[in-house]
């Protein structure tokens, strides 16, 4: 039989099929991952071969992995030079932002962004609580939108508030499986509860000390909002780590610098104080924006995204 992961819990896996029967899958014990360093050798949005084990408490046995389309792995924060599959054969992938309680950083989302080129699967941003901007704050984002938008991203402004950009925010997930990603507090959850309220997914309120939202998603989840649209709720990413990036790959991951590509006077050229970089001939010129540029001077540097 076949079918595709919609849940996760690390030893078990909740498989739907095309008649939407759900069982309990588990991998058998020999199963491994070769040249391929994960935590966790299946995601949601995994399509499946199992067998029955047991028909009274339909469990099953994983037989086989279907090849993928593409996946999004971020950096293992338990195991060092492994990566963690977040979720498979997505058709876009969603970053829920805010600018204000919490604010999710400039280096987050370039770094969110780079991922999704270096996998090739399309990036939306969409920046919510713009009920609690003030003047010069949407003046600010409205700077972040033409950026990003220049560059090919949608971007979208949404308030669960006031319901500003939530009808825009439900078409761009129509007929499309999307994963939905963002820092703990940015209001994802409530967000998917406006469009899909049967689905009551927990949401949490903003710690007053830390100003970081405290974690509701614990694993990754597929969720079906109507026929042919779904959406993989992820939990609070703290931290995206640049995984298994060659540092002369990074830049082939900004659009604008790879526009740029084989212009720089030296083959190898890094774009940090070469002379002849037209990378930084741009960047002086303002036509590659400056916090751009410092996002890929962090993931050169490897720093933390969250700083």
């Amino acid at each position: 039989m076949q079918g595709m992961i919609i849940r996760s819990t690390g030893s078990w896996y909740e498989i739907v099929t095309d008649e939407k029967e759900i069982f309990k899958g588990r991998l058998p014990g020999k199963f491994k991952l070769k040249n391929f360093k994960v935590t966790n050798p299946i995601a949601v949005g995994d399509y499946v071969d199992f067998t029955i084990e047991n028909t009274v408490e339909r469990t099953v046995v994983i037989d086989k992995i279907h090849p993928r389309e593409n996946y999004m792995i971020r950096r293992s924060v338990h195991k060092t030079g492994h990566g963690h599959m977040i979720a498979a054969n997505i058709d876009q992938s969603i970053l829920v932002v805010t600018l204000v309680l919490p604010r999710t950083s400039l280096g987050f989302i370039d770094r969110f962004l780079v991922s999704c080129e270096a996998f090739r699967i399309p990036a939306v941003l969409v920046f919510n609580k713009i009920d609690l901007y003030d003047e010069e704050l949407a003046a600010y984002q409205q700077d972040l939108i033409k950026i990003y938008d220049s560059l090919g991203y949608q971007c979208i402004m949404t308030s669960v508030q006031t319901g500003e950009g939530i009808e825009t925010f439900r078409n761009s997930l129509k007929n499309k499986k999307s994963l939905i990603s963002g820092h703990s507090g940015v209001g994802k959850s409530s967000l998917i509860n406006l469009i899909a309220p049967d689905l009551q997914l927990r949401t949490g309120n903003i710690s007053e000390f830390s100003l970081k939202g405290k974690h509701t998603t614990t694993f990754a989840e597929m969720f079906e909002l109507e026929p042919n649209t779904y959406i993989i709720d992820t939990p609070g990413i703290k931290e995206l780590g640049i995984f298994d990036m060659e540092e002369e790959e990074i830049s082939h991951y900004f659009p604008e610098m790879r526009a740029l590509l084989g212009e720089c006077k030296f083959n190898n050229c890094k774009h940090l104080n070469e002379p002849g970089c037209k990378i930084i001939e741009q960047v002086e010129k303002g036509a590659i924006a400056l916090s751009r540029y410092e996002s890929y001077l962090s993931m050169l540097m490897d720093e933390d995204s969250r700083k």
